[in-house]
């Protein structure tokens, strides 16, 4: 059958569009010839930095007759409806239409509509074109004389040529005849851009692919990345080194020659002191080139290896000796960066405040950078404050974590306020990707404890689902506080993940904690850790605008008050705005009414206040005390640039206008707790969401996981992570025995009778009464469930789902036998309903496992 090869040739395409490119080319042409009719026995694409090429083998040559029924109005429908049918249909008259009968429907006309089918060549020259003017190209241009006319295609780099070549193995293939952008089409290509830039004839893709090589072309990527991947490690090794390995890099610079020539090059040793992270990014983002080791050792050697393009008649030592002039000049740069970062910064007089606020060492460089990171006040997100605030955050949640996951408190603390000072370094400035690998380092040079030192590094990880998850405990008590502030704080601010949309990572960020829990074992209520950061901003937020409602609940009505609330109101509390207002308002008045009161010269400095704002200052003391204390919140509040809680909110005696027990008592504050409970709850359900997720790529089975999350031991709440993980692991082991699976098979019948008997309204015994157990089978089921009630309580609150799975198969035998031997829907009413009350145990004893209902097969 004939094969079609078709070659698109270009400037050069960026590497990291390459592969994806040469996908979409195959995608789109060989849907667009399924579509018109046409089968292939196979398609293969293929790139290089200057060309896409695809080779079809056996395709039809050409698409096949095709006969399309339509069918028709009635033969005594009204002329309108008959002429609609034949226009559609393209008929002339209903002579060229069949009748055909229905029993029900009567007599109707049928057209049969048959299409030609057409020459494989026209089907390509019309389908080429339209997909090279719908390719989807992340960027593309326009260029030359014909970018000026309406419709110009649009490349990613400017179009050279166009092969497209359709025939037999045995017989001359011919050109498909097309043009694109002022671009006709032909069965010629040319070679190497240096070595080979000749035109030669092509006429399949076999010898396309030979004349290609003899034209310094490697066409397959496989093919260049395997030369440069075996060349580098030769020349290493020849050396006595070996490659650091880097398939990112080596997919690149696949994409970056046709005809791969690998070099080495070198720089001085001194470099070597730099840190070899850093070494190693320099070298590869800037001059693409990978780094060599000793042969098993920790440390990088000073030569490197680059990939050229061409030939060289010089064996390739001048463009060795250029690309390691400019990495000395790149390693250069990185050597001010690693030293500047370890001195001292200019003003530390300015960072002061921050380092005593913050609890830092101004003597140490890296306790400079977080107070300098605090200081400059860098916005993490306008609804959830500063940088340094964030910091402020976790460090308080780390230390809450590190207990529960066995870390020193003092550690988890210290680790978390220095985790993002490296976001302030000169390193970091230069190369993002090093964010906490530098860190790290700065954190070993001024002493800090191993711990802290991982935790610097590791609190990022993991950043994918590749990545390795933090070990060290203190690593992981940071981790887990930096990703669920990031979670709770957007979810507080309802900037929760849509569909495909999730800007800020959530659910990368639910996925990291999933993993560190489950790898490292940890058993904790996850709730409990939201409900404290949720309770973070609260009190931040509302000694934020307690300052509003003082301030304006003096001169304004409450709309008045509301509608300036609700204009100015920061952070998260402006999402269940009604109810919160309405308890916010009454505690805030009362509390200010209150304050009057005891004060009733604060009215007149109110008064004063308002028509002279500026007449005013905290120095002057004309009156009492209680009144400047008016004042200076009020001054305070208009600057608007100040949190009142900074300074103390003089009013309650350094602490927020309502506290932290304020805010969580359900009975003073009822919406307000409810509000903490309910974004918890539904954070918790996005946590679920994603352990399925997880779980199932583990291997678990996804029914099984959600039967735990339905019911089981934790009741609806299931917020210990770990907890239904092992649940989920105990019911596949019990599933998987035969026990488990008959197990399951009573279950079901036993709940199926009850679901019956339940929607009849039939009655239900409260509990199984033992003098109507008439049959041995009964009283053997009754006295079985009974002994596995008792040990199943007791493995649960040992949280031993092994030994409560098997407390639960015990049940399989005397469940088997009595419903083999006793009729549950006897006719006496009283024994009905205690022998419904033994099902309605069984499946009571299971649910608490699981909810063996979700279940499948």
């Amino acid at each position: 059958m004939p094969d079609l090869l078709l070659e698109l040739r270009s400037e050069e395409i960026p590497a990291r569009m390459q592969r994806k490119a040469a996908g979409d080319l195959k995608r789109m042409v060989t849907d667009g010839l399924v579509a018109a009719g046409l089968t292939y026995e196979g398609a293969r694409e293929y790139w290089t930095p200057r060309r896409l090429t695809l080779d079809i083998r056996g395709l039809e040559a050409r698409s096949r007759d095709t006969a399309e029924e339509r069918k028709g109005p009635r033969t005594d429908a009204n002329d309108k409806a008959i002429e609609g049918f034949l226009r559609g249909a393209g008929l002339s008259s209903v002579a060229e239409a069949e009748v055909r009968s229905d029993p029900k429907k009567g007599d109707f006309y049928v057209a049969v509509v048959r299409k030609p089918g057409r020459a494989t060549e026209e089907i390509v020259a019309e389908l080429v074109p339209q997909v090279m003017r719908d390719f989807p190209w992340p960027k593309s241009m326009r260029w030359g004389a014909a970018s000026r006319e309406p419709g110009s295609l649009r490349w990613v780099r400017p179009l050279q040529s166009i092969l497209c070549t359709f025939g037999p193995e045995t017989e001359e293939p011919v050109v498909v005849d097309f043009a694109v952008g002022g671009i006709r089409s032909g069965n010629t290509t040319i070679g190497h851009r240096f070595h080979a830039p000749g035109e030669f004839r092509v006429r399949r893709f076999d010898d396309y692919a030979a004349n290609l090589q003899k034209a310094f072309v490697v066409l397959d990527a496989e093919r260049r990345k395997e030369i440069i991947r075996t060349d580098a490690e030769n020349l290493a090794f020849a050396a006595g080194l070996e490659v650091v390995p880097d398939e990112a890099l080596l997919e690149e610079v696949a994409g970056l020659v046709e005809w791969p020539q690998v070099l080495m090059g070198e720089f001085e040793e001194s470099f070597l002191a730099i840190p070899p992270e850093v070494v190693q990014l320099t070298i590869r983002a800037n001059q693409k080139c990978f780094v060599t080791r000793r042969p098993g050792g920790e440390g990088l050697s000073n030569r490197f290896l680059l990939v050229a393009n061409i030939e060289a008649s010089d064996g390739g030592a001048e463009i060795a000796r250029g690309n390691g002039k400019v990495v000395r000049a790149r390693l250069s740069d990185a050597l001010y960066f690693w030293r500047t970062d370890q001195a001292d910064l200019a003003d530390l007089e300015g960072l002061r405040a921050s380092a005593e606020a913050l609890g830092l060492d101004l003597a140490k460089p890296l306790d400079q950078r977080m107070a300098k990171l605090d200081a400059l006040g860098v916005t993490f997100h306008a609804k959830l404050g500063t940088q340094g605030e964030r910091v402020r955050r976790i460090a308080a949640l780390a230390e809450e974590v590190a207990p529960l996951v066995g870390a020193d408190p003092a550690l988890a603390k210290r680790a978390a306020l220095l985790a993002k000072a490296d976001l302030t370094t000169e390193a970091v400035g230069e190369f993002p990707e090093l964010q906490g690998v530098m860190g790290r380092y700065y954190a070993k040079l001024q002493g800090e404890h191993p711990s802290v030192q991982a935790a610097v590094s590791d609190h990022w990880k993991p950043l994918g689902p590749g990545d390795a998850v933090p070990t060290d405990s203190v690593a992981v008590a940071v981790a887990l506080a930096d990703k669920l502030d990031t979670l709770v704080g957007f979810w507080a601010i309802d900037e929760k993940p849509t569909g495909s949309k999730d800007p800020y990572a959530l659910r990368r960020a639910a996925l990291g904690i999933i993993r560190i829990v489950l790898s490292n074992r940890l058993s904790f209520r996850i709730s409990l850790l939201s409900k404290a950061l949720l309770h973070q901003l609260a009190v931040k937020d509302f000694a934020e605008f307690s300052g509003y409602l003082e301030y304006v609940s003096s001169m304004a009505s409450s709309g008045e008050m509301e509608r300036y609330f609700r204009s100015r109101m920061p952070g998260f509390m402006i999402i269940n705005y009604g109810e919160l207002f309405d308890e916010a308002w009454e505690a805030y008045s009362r509390r200010f009414v209150e304050m009057k009161d005891a004060n009733p010269s604060a009215k007149n400095v109110e008064v004063l206040l308002f028509q002279k704002p500026n007449y005013w200052t905290e120095t002057e003391s004309d009156f009492n005390r209680d009144s400047m204390l008016v004042f200076s919140l009020v001054r305070r509040i208009e600057e608007l640039d100040k949190r009142v809680g900074e300074e103390g909110d003089w009013l309650t005696g350094n602490e927020p206008l309502l506290s932290h027990q304020d805010i969580t008592d359900s009975g003073k504050y009822p919406t307000i707790s409810r509000y903490f409970d309910d974004e918890a709850k539904d954070l918790l359900s996005f946590f679920h969401d994603r352990l399925k997720v997880q779980l199932r790529d583990d291997g678990a089975r996804h029914d099984l996981v959600d039967a735990v999350l339905s019911g089981g031991a934790a009741g609806a709440a299931n917020d210990d992570l770990l907890d239904v993980s092992r649940r989920v692991e105990a019911l596949g082991r019990l599933l998987d025995t035969e026990d488990g699976r008959n197990l399951l098979a009573a279950y079901r019948r036993a709940s199926n009778i009850l679901g019956i008997e339940e929607k009849k309204g039939t009655r239900i015994a409260d509990a199984v009464d033992l003098a109507r157990l008439a049959e041995p089978e009964e009283k053997l089921l009754a006295g079985a469930i009974d002994r596995a009630e008792i040990e199943l309580a007791s493995a649960l609150e040992r949280e031993d789902y092994g030994k409560a799975t098997a407390a639960l198969a015990t049940l399989r035998g005397p469940a088997d036998a009595f419903f083999e031997r006793v009729l549950v829907n006897a006719e006496d009413e009283a024994i009905r309903a205690n022998r419904l009350a033994l099902l309605a145990r069984i499946r009571q004893a299971m649910h608490r496992v699981a909810d063996f209902s979700r279940i499948a097969g």
